[in-house]
């Protein structure tokens, strides 16, 4: 998996503002932002699809699971549809990539699928995490180190965690063909390594392509325009900012912002902390790595 550049494009003022429906009303920054966007190529293009409410999980998610997802930060990528992908063989997948992180490891050494191994993967359906009933399922992937002591539990520590996801991913859905399946956002957390084997592992096997999603300064600024706005439940905590000073400019860079909602880093980091705001994070995540991928 290499690292890479994230383009900004010209047309997405009308998602983006539909993007921005799904939290609470506009804030005077919401209306300067979108001022911005009506005057500048610096956008990504629009899709027309309509958002519901983005706070609304479906019905059948498993709270636990979307309890595991918060409060982690997870390093963000954009993901190429993946070929012949199919959820009724995730038992099977689990088998492969195990044995193909053993391989990797013991480097040129062979491993039978199903050796006994120091490490087990685990794929697991993410059910109810999507915008549309339309939206592919997201689905979990996680290495986890076998245990030396029969008393103990047998999967022993999660070592790494990946999920992909598509939520409101119309504008991509209606260009693939039936063999592919669309989950164009990848998130980790993990060693940098874990992450480059699983993904040299999904590239040979289902012919795609793994980028690195940064998230320019552009966009910070609208993450922010939507999340301090959000009504909180509880508590709204402050928002902060953290602008990069370059000693010989005299000009400032957006880096990080911090909002009871999530924070985001440029880099392609991201913790989301309300779970009553996930899908509308995931949905704006989602469009762009879809960009990205187009």
């Amino acid at each position: 998996m290499d690292s890479y550049d994230t383009p900004e494009s010209s047309s997405r003022q009308s998602t983006t503002s539909k993007l921005s429906n799904c939290f609470a009303g506009a804030t005077p920054l919401q209306k300067r932002l979108e001022s911005v966007r009506k005057q500048t190529s610096f956008v990504q293009r629009s899709s027309q699809r309509r958002i519901p409410q983005c706070s609304q999980l479906q019905e059948n998610v498993d709270p636990q699971k979307v309890a595991f997802l918060l409060h982690k930060q997870w390093t963000l990528y954009s993901v190429t549809p993946l070929h012949k992908f199919s959820y009724t063989n995730l038992k099977q997948y689990s088998k492969l990539l195990s044995a193909f992180i053993a391989s990797e490891k013991q480097k040129g050494l062979a491993v039978e699928v199903g050796e006994d191994l120091d490490v087990k993967v685990i794929f697991s359906a993410l059910l109810g995490l999507k915008g549309t009933q339309r939206d592919p399922d997201a689905f979990l992937v996680q290495i986890l180190s076998k245990s030396q002591s029969p008393s103990e539990n047998a999967e022993g520590k999660v070592l790494w965690t990946g999920w992909f996801c598509c939520v409101f991913g119309d504008s991509l859905l209606e260009s693939i063909s039936e063999d592919f399946t669309c989950l164009p956002l990848f998130l980790t957390s993990g060693a940098e390594t874990n992450t480059a084997m699983v993904g040299s592992w999904f590239e040979k096997t289902f012919d795609c392509y793994f980028s690195r999603l940064a998230i320019s300064a552009f966009n910070l600024s609208w993450m922010v325009a939507m999340w301090t706005a959000c009504r909180m439940d509880h508590y709204v905590a402050t928002t902060e900012f953290l602008w990069h000073f370059k000693i010989h400019l005299s000009a400032t860079r957006l880096v990080r912002v911090s909002t009871s909602v999530a924070s985001a880093h440029t880099d392609g980091k991201i913790k989301i902390l309300c779970h009553k705001y996930l899908i509308g994070v995931l949905a704006y995540l989602t469009e762009l790595a879809i960009f990205q991928i187009e």
